[in-house]
């Protein structure tokens, strides 16, 4: 936690600066290699970013939710894929631990989190369990002092990197849907992983994504996050805090979209005058500044609310809900306002148009958000 706002301010300047002056100038060659440039990764650990959510205790910077979300929203304004690489250990692949683990797992694993020296994944998702990941089939079955673990995941972000994996299995087969589901830790080179072909994607190239394959994993009993039967409690704390997350992010994606498609409607000309001044290009300008400062404004209410202890669950799934599509929005008004060189890569609006799509499908899709939003609406009701 930063203590003044001063120390939060230079902060949130020196990754505002980062971003400027490192990773923008990169985002063409992340795109066009699908890989992180080493100097540049090594940069982000020296400056702390691996770290930023886990405790001071254990080498990070313990930020609370209200301020993630200023280092997400300017993170945002490159390309997602670089904040990718050490959201992870922010988010979903470290949270469970930070969460719900034993002071040996945090002692252990925390550290090298924050350092950078290890990268974490969360594996949820499987081939039949999107959604519904309450009906995932992934199972762990105890065996004296280990559990054997066997299933597949699928599109697992920093998978193809990863050194642990926080994985959601069943450890109850008696037991249907929530209530059956554990959490675990499992190293990368315990025997019987296989990671699977890195996927294509539409966009977000160099945010690596691939399956994994669990055969017989044996893995020591203290490595069960929490106790049997909290892994599905625990991945839906993960996932709250991950919305708000992604929520910034998108933020932070939209006021760049503005920035450029400004920039560019103030240098074209057509019938002889800039065509910032043709009314329709300012209303798409204008919707997409207002939209964004609703966003901006909803997350960080919610974000000081968790900050302050109450349950944000609804106000996270809205938050999520809504920013997601609007920087969808934004970014199909952005290529619109380029016209014809919005189609093309030589701008990078035609890049985040197709890197924002992913926004609205992971952490829960936008319908799953409305689920979310209307059953706790009429939870409140009753």
């Amino acid at each position: 936690m930063i203590r003044d706002q001063e120390t939060l301010n230079q902060l949130v300047g020196l990754i505002e600066r980062f971003v400027r002056e490192r990773l923008v100038p990169a985002e063409n060659l992340l795109a066009e290699s699908g890989r992180l440039p080493a100097d540049i990764l090594q940069e982000m650990k020296q400056l702390g970013l691996f770290g930023l959510t886990i405790p001071e205790q254990y080498g990070g910077l313990g930020l609370t939710m209200e301020e993630e979300i200023l280092v997400s929203i300017a993170l945002g304004r490159t390309s997602p894929a670089f904040r990718s690489v050490l959201g992870t250990n922010n988010g979903i692949g470290s949270a469970a631990i930070v969460f719900n683990g034993t002071e040996a797992q945090k002692q252990k694993y925390l550290p090298k989190y924050a350092s950078g020296e290890w990268i974490a994944c969360f594996c949820l998702t499987e081939p039949e369990a999107g959604s519904d990941a309450a009906a995932l089939k992934t199972t762990a079955r105890r065996v004296g002092n280990q559990y054997i673990l066997n299933g597949t995941k699928r599109y697992i972000t920093n998978a193809a990197v990863a050194n642990t994996f926080n994985v959601m299995a069943r450890t109850n087969p008696d037991i249907k849907g929530a209530r059956g589901i554990s959490s675990f830790i499992v190293e990368r080179d315990t025997p019987g992983i296989t990671l699977g072909a890195i996927d294509k994607k539409m966009g977000q190239s160099g945010s690596l994504t691939c399956d994994v394959i669990f055969e017989d994993v044996a893995i020591p009993a203290e490595n069960l996050i929490g106790a049997e039967g909290e892994g599905f409690i625990t991945a839906m704390k993960v996932l709250d805090r991950g919305r708000l997350h992604i929520s910034g992010v998108s933020v932070g994606v939209a006021e760049r979209l503005i920035k450029d498609a400004l920039e560019y409607a103030m240098q074209r000309k057509q019938f002889g005058v800039p065509i910032a001044e043709q009314q329709l290009v300012q209303a798409m300008l204008a919707d997409s500044q207002t939209e964004t400062y609703a966003a901006k404004c909803m997350v960080l209410e919610t974000a000081r609310k968790r900050d302050l202890g109450e349950s944000v669950v609804m106000e996270s799934a809205a938050c999520k809900y809504f920013a997601t599509e609007m920087v969808g929005r934004v970014a199909d008004r952005a290529v619109q306002i380029h016209g014809g060189a919005g189609y093309m890569s030589e701008y990078a609006v035609e890049r985040f148009y197709r890197d924002v799509r992913l926004f609205r499908l992971y952490e829960g899709t936008s319908q799953i958000q409305q689920l979310v939003i209307a059953r706790n609406m009429i939870k409140s009701a009753q």
